[in-house]
């Protein structure tokens, strides 16, 4: 009946609202916090230092954060207000922009498969320099570079050699104690014997070991995408018929 469709056609249309109205939210969210770490890192790294994304730069954290934060609140917007006005053109759009993210999260699913070992010599090119000038030259750094260290008991990226030719083995003239299981001073001999794994090795394994729940959760979004295509495309074909 005429009555039941157009009750159903209010109801995802309430929906679609009270949806794209949280996703706007959590952007906004995400936006302030991306904003608080770029302005103040310092405090940032205080309070989540002891967390692997450490081995990323806070700054590119940030820019990840407000990036992140900026495309969720652009779709909550689309939906919400495409949704509310009953505008074609906007509903499209939402259409659009959730496609466009759905097909790229599905293009890096693909890239990280196939990539993994690329990912891997690019990270290594990446952190390895940075440690070897970083490291007993920047506090912040070199602190969160400790705490993770000690608490994964790892050493470097790959393992000890990271540090050779580093401006803390050339003062120093030894490694980080954690690369001889605390053990003082550090020397290559002792290094090689203690053989601590490097942090990259660990951490690989930790997501590995999390990699079930990480896909469960992006099967979960990759299904609320989907869900909100049909649903706008439902919305927009309704606005057709009128």
């Amino acid at each position: 009946s005429p009555g039941a469709k157009m009750g159903c056609s209010t109801f995802i249309k309430v929906m679609m609202i009270l949806f794209n109205l949280a996703i706007f939210l959590s952007g906004g969210t995400l936006l302030g916090v991306g904003i608080w770490v770029k302005v103040d890192g310092e405090s940032f790294l205080k309070i989540f230092g002891a967390l692997s994304s450490s081995i990323l730069q806070v700054v590119h954290v940030s820019y990840l954060l407000i990036a992140i934060g900026a495309i969720l609140l652009v779709i909550g917007f689309l939906g919400c207000y495409g949704a509310q006005k009953e505008s074609k053109c906007l509903l499209m759009m939402f259409f659009s922009v959730v496609l466009i993210i759905f097909i790229a999260e599905v293009v890096a699913a693909v890239v990280a498969l196939v990539f993994t070992g690329l990912a891997e010599t690019l990270l290594t090119g990446l952190v390895t320099p940075l440690l070897k000038e970083k490291y007993g030259v920047n506090e912040t750094f070199t602190d969160i570079w400790n705490v993770t260290m000690t608490k994964v008991h790892c050493c470097g990226l790959n393992n000890y050699t990271d540090f050779n030719n580093s401006y803390f083995y050339e003062t120093h003239h030894s490694y980080p104690r954690q690369c001889c299981d605390m053990l003082e001073p550090c020397n290559s001999t002792l290094a090689a014997q203690k053989d601590v794994e490097g942090c990259f090795k660990q951490i690989l394994e930790e997501i590995k070991t999390n990699a079930g729940v990480a896909g469960g959760v992006a099967a979960g979004i990759a299904a609320l995408e989907i869900a909100a295509m049909a649903v706008s495309m439902y919305l927009y074909c309704q606005l057709d018929k009128k």
